[in-house]
This record gives C-alpha cells, sequence and structure tokens, in this order.
C-alpha cells in the first residue's frame, strides 16, 4: 500500500453534515478526476483510493497516484486488490461455472472489492461519506450503491449522476471544468470504452453500440488468428476442493496463477466473444469481452467437475449457479442469498480434486486430460464397451425405466 498525502487547492468550504472528509474511488480518468475539485468546491476534503485489480502497469499505476496528487487530494492510498478479487469473486465463480445468461462472465466483479477498499479507508479516516464517478446509466451505479447500502449507514456522493441533470453533454463539460481551473485532460481519444482488470477486458462503443461488426481496433488482449503460434499449447492444473492450487506443477497465489493463465491463452486468442445482455437497468448491453484466463479456468473446472460429480450433483448445481451469477450482476453481492449459495457450491467441491490438462491450437480451449483418485468408475463397465451386469438386468431396467412413457403410448396410439 502507498500512501501519498497532498495539500487541497480549493478552499471554498460548505457546511456538510459531519465529518467533511470523503472517500473517493479513484481511477484517474476523466470522470474520476472531475469530482475531485468538484467535490472539495463543496466543502469536501477528498481522499482517493485506487484499488488496482489487475488492469494497470507500473506506468500507469504511477500516473494515477500522480493524478491524485496534482488534482490536491487529502491523501491518497493505492491497495493491491488481486489477492481479494480471487478469494471474493474467482473461487466461487469458477465454482459455479456459469456465466451471465450462459455466456458473459462478469468481468466487472472488480467494482465489490474496490468498494470495500474505499470502505475501508472510509473507516481508518472515521467518515461515513463515499464518492464513486459511476454515471446515471449503467449498472456499475447499482453495484456501487448497493454494496455500499449493505455495508452500513454511509452516505453516497456521486458527481457525475448530479451533474447529468442539467448537461447533457457530461464528458465534454467535465473536460472543460478540469481545463478551467488548471488541471490537464489526457490528450489520448479512443473509439471505445474499455475496462480491464484481472478477470479480463471488456470494450463497447463505436461500431459495437450500433449492432454491427467489430472493427480491427475493438481487440485487447487476445491475438488474432494470424498471430496464433503454430505450435499447441498445454497446461496442466491442479485443484483442490475445486480451487485452482498450482500451474504446470508449480504452486502459486491464486491471483498469480490467473495471470499468467491470461498471458498465456491470450496468444491463443482464447476467451474472446461478442455479446448482448439484458442489464439491471432494463437496456441491452452489447460488448466485445476478453477473459482468456478465466476461461481455461472454467473448463478445466468443468471437465473436472463432470468426472466426480454425481449425475444429480451435476444437474442441479447450474441452478443454483444461474441465480448466484444474476445477484452478483445485478449488484447483490452482499445478500443473505448469495452467502446461502455459496454454502452449497463450497459443499459440493469437497471432492473436486486432481489435475486437468488443457489443449489450444486458437480460438477454443479444450480439457484433453483428467486424473482424479474421486473419479466415478465402476470398475467392471465402461460406457458402450462393457459392463458387469446381464442382459436380463439391462432390459428390466430399460422396461421400468421407460414405463409411464410406454404405457401412455399404448393406450393413446389410436388417438383417442
Amino acid at each position: 500500500m502507498s500512501q501519498q498525502p497532498a495539500s487541497s487547492n480549493h478552499q471554498s468550504p460548505i457546511t456538510n453534515h459531519g465529518s467533511k472528509d470523503i472517500v473517493l474511488a479513484f481511477s484517474g480518468g476523466l470522470d474520476t478526476s472531475f469530482c475531485v475539485p468538484y467535490l472539495q468546491e463543496q466543502g469536501w476534503n477528498v481522499h482517493t483510493v485506487f484499488a488496482d485489480t489487475g488492469g494497470v502497469d507500473a506506468e500507469e499505476r504511477r500516473f494515477i497516484e500522480d493524478r491524485a496528487a496534482e488534482l490536491g487530494v487529502a491523501s491518497h492510498v493505492t491497495i493491491d486488490g488481486g489477492p481479494a478479487i480471487w478469494d471474493g469473486f474467482v473461487k466461487p465463480f469458477v465454482w459455479a461455472g456459469e456465466g451471465y445468461q450462459g455466456q458473459y462472465p462478469l468481468l466487472v466483479s472488480d467494482r465489490y472489492l474496490i468498494v470495500d477498499a474505499a470502505l475501508a479507508r472510509a473507516n481508518d479516516l472515521g467518515t461515513k461519506a463515499i464518492a464513486h464517478g459511476c454515471t446515471g446509466m449503467g449498472n456499475d451505479q447499482v453495484r456501487f450503491d448497493l454494496a455500499v447500502k449493505a455495508s452500513g449507514d454511509y452516505r453516497i456522493v456521486a458527481p457525475i449522476r448530479e451533474i447529468q441533470k442539467e448537461h447533457t453533454q457530461t464528458r465534454a463539460y467535465e473536460q472543460q471544468y478540469l481545463e478551467q481551473r488548471g488541471f490537464g485532460v489526457r490528450a489520448k481519444q479512443k473509439a471505445y470504452t474499455i475496462n480491464e482488470n484481472l478477470l479480463g477486458l471488456t470494450m463497447s462503443g463505436g461500431e459495437i453500440d450500433h449492432w454491427q461488426a467489430p472493427g480491427e481496433g475493438a481487440r485487447g488482449w487476445c491475438a488474432s488468428r494470424e498471430q496464433w503460434p503454430a505450435e499447441a499449447l498445454r497446461v496442466t492444473l491442479r485443484f483442490v476442493r475445486g480451487e485452482a492450487v498450482a500451474l504446470d506443477g508449480q504452486a502459486m497465489p491464486g491471483a498469480q496463477l490467473l495471470a499468467q493463465l491470461n498471458a498465456l491463452f491470450a496468444k491463443y486468442g482464447v476467451g474472446r466473444g461478442l455479446y448482448t445482455g439484458d442489464t439491471t437497468i432494463g437496456l441491452k448491453g452489447r460488448i466485445v469481452y476478453e477473459a482468456p484466463g478465466l476461461t481455461a479456468l472454467l473448463v478445466a473446472h468443468r471437465a473436472l467437475e463432470e468426472a466426480v460429480l454425481t449425475k444429480q450433483q451435476n444437474r442441479f448445481k447450474p441452478d443454483v449457479a444461474r441465480k448466484w451469477v444474476e445477484l452478483v450482476y445485478e449488484g447483490f453481492f452482499h445478500d443473505p442469498l448469495k452467502t446461502d449459495l455459496e454454502a452449497f457450491l463450497s459443499s459440493s467441491q469437497q471432492t473436486v480434486n486432481g489435475e486437468v490438462v488443457l489443449e489450444t491450437r486458437g480460438g477454443r480451449v479444450d480439457a484433453v486430460a483428467v486424473d482424479s483418485p474421486h473419479i466415478l468408475n465402476a470398475k467392471g463397465a465402461t460406457y458402450a464397451q462393457s459392463a458387469d451386469w446381464g442382459v436380463e438386468e439391462a432390459e428390466g431396467f430399460i422396461k421400468l425405466f421407460g414405463m409411464s412413457s410406454t404405457l401412455w403410448a399404448e393406450i393413446n396410439k389410436n388417438g383417442s
């Protein structure tokens, strides 16, 4: 954790209820940069928190810390969010094994860990005021607000939502506001809105929003087909109680393991998709997403589960998983039902132990080998090859198993 105290540039205090300290979840981008002087001019002492959830390099991390100091915040802290995002999201998500609406791997779930970091800082400062830079049109505002509300009696301040009441061209207004106060705005202009963290990367904007094919610029980590290596990639993952604990025989922390999987499988274009989903606020959301590491984890974990869980477990578990995913997507990260569902998911993982070999030649990844002491093998039987029961037993089973359908066909064969 790094901390940089800085003096406030703007001294125009307005009376606030209780403490004048407020904690702002800060990324150094246009929205959260705007929030600093905006809040200062309302009388707040602004303390910024950047939760590094794996989406920036060292240079960008330094930029964010320098940006906070330039804006004159009362203090700035940077938190390593990798361990929290693994334990708080990746583990139960892989246990669940389902994407939102069967596809999207919830790549913005780091928002909840960002809230946790901001709340921890607020508690350290003895304030109940929390601010964020979410707009009034997207899902993140729901996730931030509900996560804060579930954690205690905090006051939420959302400057971007406030200015949207009066300004339709919000980003242009924010840029002008900062420049008028002597703060530069990054010159780089992007055709796409990009969110990036340890979990993966999402892109929206441009032709994606207009239901057209994504352009060549809409690409992040995942290599295009012509860049895929000629040789196949094989890796081995070891799981203990459903958690990946080692890569190619080397034990390592989960966040580090996921980062390595991202690097390995992105070269082969694994985990890239184009997704349209029903957002929390009711609009259709269309994005390009890239999640090479998570995709590899999900494929390996599912292959192991299929081999060691009972038929009834494998049938029922997706129902629990879908509900867990919906809760996380829609902002109910701290709802008691999510905790209840995770208790079931955790229980289901007791025998999910073993190793899985993954292989990719590009675009997709397959689990090509599974090894576990818990594979539900019948010693004297192999599917479609050999059996340790007789013909009469097989015929009797078929007769009883299909009794209801057979009776219906016999009784209604004449259409009566």
